[in-house]
């Protein structure tokens, strides 16, 4: 089958590999659309990060690069392997794409996703959505119902989103403040809105702004070199202030914003993944009380992600902004993130075409 292979930094190529194998308790899917996530954005420029390097396998997989690329992801099921009962050849699935040792609890409630060593399928290796099938184990599948296949794959991206929303422990009818309206600040906005939340967004490019509007998730963006957007989010709120922030730009500024903009006793939840050490404004978080809380990733959001998209409460389809073959993998896809990302949410990948 094909598949597109991370060798290392800017190396990666479209090869013919053997297919998986089907083992007792896994499930084989035929790939119907894989995203191209950030992470993988920073695989290829900066990398190798969560991706193993060449000769020093990752301590569950056992894989080194070349590995398989693509985490979210959405396909068919095209066989069983011994055990599996509760799945049927022909459902429509995605894949929460972990890597973790399985003595792992990952039942309801449990924080899985924080375990030892824990790394990505499509990352740290046992295949990935970059390729025109994979075999995963069964406790990773999720049947998705009648959503369609190209929306599917963004499941995985929103997942985080609806992450972020459990650990700040939103309610309906609080008012939250988005930082950043890339690909996840958007998804992130996305859940919020559809959880019932008052959300406003703040950002700086015209393109971003501009989706933010078109697809509904906020009830109002500000440009923060036209308004002060703290000051604007208190007027809103007679003076209180956002119960919850959402960082999700990795920018100082930004931060220092949230942190001013939500009210005393509020949550600021990071988001966004850091490439260095900001400084943090410790007086405001004291004086204020505010909660400042980390997230990576999902554990049991999947399920509740699905369903939300299911309720009709949330459309997928206006964050598609690009679709593509494997072979225009790195032009159409990665160069495209890279020298246009501003027009993109997120592009997503044939692995047939």
């Amino acid at each position: 089958m094909r598949a597109a292979r991370y060798y290392d930094q800017k190396d990666i190529r479209i090869e013919d590999i053997p297919e998986m194998e089907l083992l007792p308790g896994t499930v084989e899917i035929e790939v119907a659309w894989c995203g191209i996530c950030g992470t993988d954005l920073h695989e290829y420029l900066e990398g190798p990060i969560f991706v193993p390097p060449a000769g020093h396998p990752h301590p569950i997989s056992g894989e080194s690069a070349p590995v398989t690329l693509g985490h979210e992801f959405s396909g068919t099921v095209t066989a069983l392997g011994e055990g599996v009962t509760d799945l049927k050849v022909g459902e429509n699935v995605v894949v929460e794409p972990y890597i973790i040792n399985d003595d792992v609890d990952t039942s309801k409630g449990q924080s899985y996703h924080l375990s030892k060593d824990m790394n990505f399928i499509g990352l740290g290796g046992r295949g990935g959505g970059l390729s025109e099938k994979i075999v995963v184990k069964r406790r990773w599948v999720h049947p998705i119902g009648d959503i369609p296949l190209d929306q599917a794959a963004l499941i995985e991206p929103l997942s985080v989103g609806h992450h972020a929303f459990v650990r700040s422990e939103a309610k309906a009818g609080q008012v939250a403040i988005v930082g950043g309206a890339g690909p996840i600040g958007l998804l992130t906005a996305a859940v919020l809105k559809a959880e019932g939340l008052t959300v406003y967004i703040s950002e700086l490019s015209e393109a971003r702004k501009a989706k933010a509007r078109e697809t509904g998730v906020a009830d109002d963006v500000f440009d923060p070199r036209e308004v002060n957007v703290a000051e604007k989010v208190r007027e809103l709120t007679s003076g209180k202030g956002a119960d919850v922030g959402f960082e999700c730009s990795s920018v100082p500024v930004v931060l220092d914003m949230l942190l001013d903009a939500v009210k005393p006793g509020g949550v600021v939840v990071n988001v966004s993944i850091w490439g260095h050490k900001p400084a943090v404004d410790m007086p405001k978080i004291v004086l204020k009380e505010i909660d400042l809380r980390g997230t990576i990733g999902y554990a049991g959001d999947h399920p509740d992600t699905i369903a939300l998209v299911q309720s009709g409460k949330l459309d997928l389809a206006p964050f598609i902004t690009g679709r593509i073959g494997l072979d225009e993998l790195v032009s159409g896809g990665f160069e495209q993130l890279i020298n246009n990302n501003e027009h993109h949410v997120k592009i997503i990948v044939n692995p047939k075409a």
